[in-house]
């Protein structure tokens, strides 16, 4: 049963809860993919080690406070940090506006924190970590299908639509990276990363041959399998066509930034991005199908 409250006034809460939440994201992006713990130690400044204080740690007001420097040893702040904590507080809000007082602004607040994290990792380090890929692909798995049968959908049905959205995404990425490999193979084309110098080629009978790919993590694959569990076979369809072309600008930029056409950069920020624009303009495919 959706509760009739006005987007209004959810939005200032979800903006509010946003920026906390991003807060909390600068912590798992700099610690997961290191192995560390996300509650234990405290956050502290990684120059002088000070633990910061509560009132240092207010998202985005405490950078502005503090001129974006450490209270203790004045080390510069990264401006990433109230920028990951705007982004989440602006697209929780986002959320909220779009899905109003429903089981589903939650939900897609969890999806959205799981995208800003994923994606900034994979830019930082070429890695998703599988908490966040296949941990999201479960939680997905038993949001989704529950929400749907509180407003009256078969949980059945929904919790099919899940799982063939997550076959879809994860399976059409896997497709082309696949058919992507053995087309290496067969012109000849050597990679630094792929199969790694003095290694010979995987064969059908290992595991790589399967999982293993130039080019593409299979991490990727992963993601749009637990973006697929929470928009479905269409808007993992939206996601993979909107990613595709994000990716390409955001290609396009990194190799002039760096001067390194061909260097490899992470993909999961352009997924991401395609995700949340299959959130806020669905069937993307359609309309680019017909125009």
């Amino acid at each position: 049963m959706t509760i009739e409250i006005a987007p209004d006034a959810v939005m200032p809460i979800a903006l509010v809860f946003g920026l906390l939440v991003g807060s909390f994201l600068n912590v798992v992006i700099h610690r997961v993919p290191l192995g560390l713990s996300i509650v234990h130690p405290p956050s502290r400044c990684p120059e002088c080690e000070s633990k910061i204080k509560p009132w240092d740690n207010v998202p985005v007001l405490s950078y502005l406070w503090l001129r974006g420097r450490c209270r203790n040893c004045a080390t510069p702040i990264s401006l990433r940090y109230p920028a990951v904590e705007l982004a989440t507080g602006i697209l929780f809000a986002a959320v909220a506006w779009r899905f109003g007082a429903t089981w589903w602004t939650p939900i897609h607040c969890l999806f959205v924190a799981a995208l800003v994290s994923a994606a900034m990792i994979d830019f930082d380090h070429q890695i998703i970590p599988d908490s966040i890929s296949l941990g999201g692909l479960g939680v997905a798995m038993l949001l989704v299908p529950a929400a749907n049968a509180s407003y009256g959908v078969p949980y059945v049905d929904s919790l099919i639509r899940s799982g063939l959205g997550a076959a879809v995404g994860a399976g059409l990425l896997w497709l082309v990276a696949f058919m992507h490999a053995r087309l290496c193979v067969a012109l000849g084309r050597e990679f630094e990363h792929w199969p790694g110098e003095g290694e010979a080629l995987p064969r059908p009978s290992e595991a790589d041959y399967w999982l293993w790919f130039p080019g593409l993590g299979l991490g990727d694959v992963k993601l749009l399998g637990m973006i697929g569990a929470v928009v479905g076979v269409i808007g993992v369809l939206d996601t993979i066509l909107a990613s595709s072309v994000i990716g390409l600008f955001l290609g396009g930029v990194h190799a002039l930034a760096r001067n390194a056409l061909g260097e490899p950069f992470g993909f999961a920020p352009s997924i991401a991005l395609g995700a949340i624009a299959s959130l806020f303009l669905p069937q993307l495919w359609i309309i680019a199908l017909v125009s």
